[in-house]
């Protein structure tokens, strides 16, 4: 184990050892991109905890379900554009969440002037009207009768 900026990498042979795979194993994972560890001036490979963590997922997949190292990739690469998406939707909440903040505070009254539907939100709810308020509830429509035919 190797500690570089605080963080700690470890080479092939450990990590091998640790998870009970063959060093050609982990090459094999790095060829087909599933790893990418880092590398020193000699060109030792060196894993992070991050890559450690990619490899328990590599591993889960393999050994756990049987899925095979071209299922992984895919696996790997659709995790990773649901977090990237995943950021981007709760960045978009969090710019909704400040706009209506900053519209209630400042800009509400502006902006409902001018609104195409000049109402106040509160006018556009159309609530049913309970037992007490039967009074308030106007009258049903008058029911429509056929016209007579005259011959």
């Amino acid at each position: 184990m190797k500690k570089t900026s605080g963080k700690a990498y470890y080479m092939i042979s450990v990590v091998a050892q640790k998870y009970s795979i063959h060093p050609q194993t982990l090459r094999l994972y790095e060829r087909e991109g599933l790893l990418k560890p880092s590398r020193t001036e000699g060109n030792t490979r060196l894993y992070s905890e991050e890559d450690l963590e990619q490899l328990e997922t590599i591993l889960a997949l393999t050994r756990d379900l049987g899925v095979n190292l071209a299922g992984v990739e895919i696996i790997l690469n659709m995790r990773r554009k649901i977090e990237r998406m995943q950021t981007e939707v709760n960045e978009f909440m969090e710019y909704v969440k400040r706009e209506l903040a900053r519209g209630i505070d400042r800009e509400w009254e502006q902006r409902l002037s001018t609104a195409l539907v000049k109402s106040a939100p509160t006018d556009l709810v159309r609530m049913t009207p309970r037992s007490s308020d039967a009074s308030d509830t106007p009258p049903p429509p008058a029911k429509a009768t056929p016209a007579k035919a005259s011959h």
